[in-house]
């Protein structure tokens, strides 16, 4: 408990670090890392990592739609974009698979690109939320991972009382269904409590859709389980306890951020639509 406490903190201050530089370089590339990292421990986990060069177009892509926004914030090489880089990743995958067509099949290429894409559009919607609504990104993103990962404490404490009927037994043998019950309200109520004091105390001159906001918090709660969840299925299917080791007594960066791959883009749309907050 005392490990998974110092390295609670740890991240904690780390990620606050980030976010008070969020308008700088340093966001791109802490999520950079972030985005690599993850994709790093999936393609170890389901064995995709013996092929090297395969790999090494997948974290450069993933690197370069990271940092291709502060690319541009300093006004060189706009005509580099995210289609540009998709392109390009995705011939030089199909590229490698014709070449080496004898030494495995369709699904390792379209694996990759799967990966690849989902996992780095998901951690890069963490960047566009914060580029696209600069009066108040930060508070989003704040949000967003709250949404993600609160949840869990109000479903912990619901399943710890009230839970008598398994979810997933096989997957997750301790989650509940009155567990979730708990945590989607949980998440709800508290998202609204941060949008209430960031509207009334912090910043003033945007308007907080409060209702939009609750149902917001309990919509959360419900696709970040679904990503734990399929995460957990691989690490049941690959028979691994933890994606990683890099947060002692919690894991890797998958076993952290597992809810937050759905929840982002999620987030991102609610915000974009103005369905949560408006200037």
């Amino acid at each position: 408990m005392k490990v998974r406490v110092i390295s609670s903190l740890v991240a904690l201050a780390l990620a606050i670090l980030i976010l008070i530089f969020a308008h700088t370089w340093v966001l791109n590339i802490a999520i950079a890392a972030l985005t690599v990292g993850a994709l790093y421990e999936l393609t170890k986990a389901t064995g995709l990592v013996k092929y090297r060069l395969e790999c090494c177009a997948c974290f450069t892509y993933a690197a370069l739609e990271c940092l291709i926004g502060m690319v541009h914030r300093y006004g060189i090489l706009g005509f580099l974009n995210g289609r540009l880089f998709g392109v390009m990743f995705a011939s030089v995958i199909l590229g490698l698979y014709l070449k080496h067509h004898e030494d495995y099949n369709y699904s390792v290429p379209f694996t990759f690109i799967g990966l690849t894409v989902c996992v780095t559009y998901s951690f890069t919607s963490l960047i566009r939320i914060i580029e696209e609504h600069p009066k108040f990104g930060v508070f989003a993103v704040v949000m967003t991972l709250a949404g993600a990962w609160l949840a869990d404490s109000g479903a912990y404490f619901a399943g710890t009382f009230f839970g008598k009927h398994k979810l997933a037994p096989v997957i997750s043998p301790k989650k509940t269904i009155e567990g979730v019950i708990g945590g989607t309200v949980t998440n709800g109520v508290i998202l609204l409590i941060m949008a209430i004091v960031y509207g009334k105390l912090i910043n003033k001159g945007v308007n907080m859709h409060y209702v939009g906001i609750f149902i917001a918090g309990m919509l959360c709660a419900l696709v970040g389980l679904l990503g734990d969840l399929s995460a957990s299925v691989i690490k049941r299917q690959t028979g691994i306890k933890d994606y990683g080791k890099i947060m002692p007594g919690h894991g890797g960066i998958m076993d952290r951020f597992d809810s937050v791959l759905l929840v982002a883009p999620f987030m991102y749309w609610l915000f974009s639509s103005g369905c949560l907050i408006s200037v």
